[in-house]
This record gives structure tokens, C-alpha cells and sequence, in this order.
């Protein structure tokens, strides 16, 4: 899951303007994730109209605005291809984000918000303690971080009030394996659970109290080493294709599809 000037519209992804658009852009979205329009294949215009029985308007949109994502790479005679990812594409797309959101840090931090400002951080940071320091972690749990851990990161987005960042932030993150929560299911399968959403979550407030002390070069190189984090679950998964099948959109992943 803004309106800005004529300069941001013009590096925004185009935004779909219609409930179909959107249905489609959603649908087309999940089918490439699940593999079922597998990397290298060439998807057809009338092809997508048939499994999805949506009209081709807004399906011509949808696709445009996957190849803006980067799901998919034009054709020299016109039309589109599912591309692949690698591991170091991940990397790159998880660094993009910690230098994002490092900015909106900093810029959170120079605006000097308020008490008031804030409280809703430092309520994310208490509800969340509550949920790791649980005497029996669940799934229901887990699932409980994974909406803390969004909030938090699109706090830090509202605080930092910049549509540029916002825009550009969800851009990158269009990609699954980019956002915040992308290796949290990882995280629940391997013993260094617990100690990795520890650390996560003393980033957290790490970064919490740089802003609140109008600290921006401390904020934005927090910001930007918690990014990081995720480099590290993505370590924990990498060869071990029971891991890797919980990245998300595993199916573009080079290394996922060659592990035997």
C-alpha cells in the first residue's frame, strides 16, 4: 500500500487513477511475486485480460506502472518481460532504503517535533516491547511486530513531513524484499530470532531519542545502520533454499530458482 509539485509528479511512479487500475495493478503484481508469470516470460497485453477478466485499460496501465517498479523490462518491438533479481540487487534496493530513510531521520530530527509529536513513536516503542518481552512467543505475536514495525517506519516518514522522501520511499519499496518487513518471517524460523528483533527494536528507540534531541547526523546514521539489519536476516537465509522460499518474491530471485 500524495500530491506534490510539478517537479515530484515528475519523478513519481504513476499513480493508478481508477478501482480497476488499482484491481489490476494488485492482481498482475501478485501473479508475478507468485511465479506465475516466471522470469523471462513474455507478458502478453491480451494474455493478462484473459486470466484476470479485466478490460485492457487498465491493464496497459498496470503494466506501465510494473515496469516503473521494476517487475518488468520493455521489449525493443514493444510489450514486456518478468525480469529477475539477485542477491546483490537486494542489497542494493536495502541500502537505497537506509539512505532514504536515514534523510527522513535527519529531517525529523532538524524540524525539533514536539513532546506531542513524538507520542505516537514512543507508544509504537512501548506496545512493541510488550510483544517481545511476551513469556510465550506466537505467530500471532509475530504478525503483531510486523504491524508495529510498519507504523514505526511510517511514523518516521510523517515525521520527517517531506512528500519527496514518501514518494521516493515507496518507490523502492514497491519491491517486497525492500521494505521493512521483508525478512521477518525469516527472522521466526532461526534461533537468532529473539536477538535480532531485540536489536531491531533498541535501533528503534536509538533512533527515537536522536530525534528527540535534535540530533540529525546521529538519527540519519541510525536510521541507516538499522537498514542494514535486514542484509543480515537476508544473510541468515541465503543457501538454504527452506529460508529463501520465505523472501519475499522469491520467484525472481536468481539464487532461489539455481539452489538444487
Amino acid at each position: 500500500m500524495v500530491k506534490q509539485g510539478s517537479f515530484d509528479d515528475a519523478v513519481a511512479r504513476p499513480a493508478p487513477r481508477s478501482r480497476q487500475q488499482i484491481q489490476a495493478l494488485l492482481k498482475l503484481r501478485e501473479l508475478i511475486l507468485s511465479g506465475a508469470f516466471p522470469p523471462g516470460e513474455r507478458v502478453s497485453e491480451l494474455d493478462v485480460v484473459g486470466r484476470l477478466g479485466i478490460s485492457r485499460t487498465p491493464i496497459r496501465a498496470a503494466l506501465t506502472m510494473l515496469q516503473h517498479e521494476g517487475f518488468l523490462r520493455t521489449l525493443p518491438g514493444g510489450g514486456f518481460i518478468v525480469r529477475d533479481f539477485s542477491i546483490a540487487d537486494i542489497h542494493d534496493a536495502i541500502d537505497i532504503r537506509g539512505v532514504l530513510e536515514g534523510a527522513a531521520a535527519r529531517r525529523a530530527a532538524e524540524r525539533k517535533p514536539s513532546p506531542a509529536e513524538l507520542a505516537p513513536m514512543q507508544a509504537v516503542l512501548e506496545e512493541t516491547d510488550e510483544v517481545l518481552h511476551a513469556a510465550h512467543p506466537s505467530q500471532q505475536a509475530l504478525e503483531h511486530y510486523v504491524r508495529l514495525n510498519e507504523r514505526f517506519h511510517r511514523l518516521l516518514l510523517d515525521l520527517a513531513a517531506s512528500p519527496m522522501l514518501r514518494r521516493s520511499l515507496a518507490h523502492v519499496q514497491s519491491l517486497p524484499f525492500a521494505s521493512p518487513n521483508a525478512f521477518v518471517e525469516i527472522q521466526a524460523r532461526v534461533n537468532a530470532r529473539d536477538e535480532v528483533l531485540l536489536i531491531a527494536q533498541a535501533q528503534h528507540r536509538s533512533i527515537v531519542e536522536a530525534i528527540a534531541l535534535g540530533e540529525g547526523a546521529r538519527a540519519e546514521s541510525l536510521a541507516r545502520e538499522h537498514a542494514r539489519l535486514a542484509r543480515r536476516n537476508l544473510d541468515l537465509a541465503q543457501g538454504r533454499l527452506e529460508l529463501m522460499r520465505f523472501v519475499p518474491g522469491a520467484a525472481l530471485l536468481r539464487e532461489a530458482r539455481e539452489e538444487p
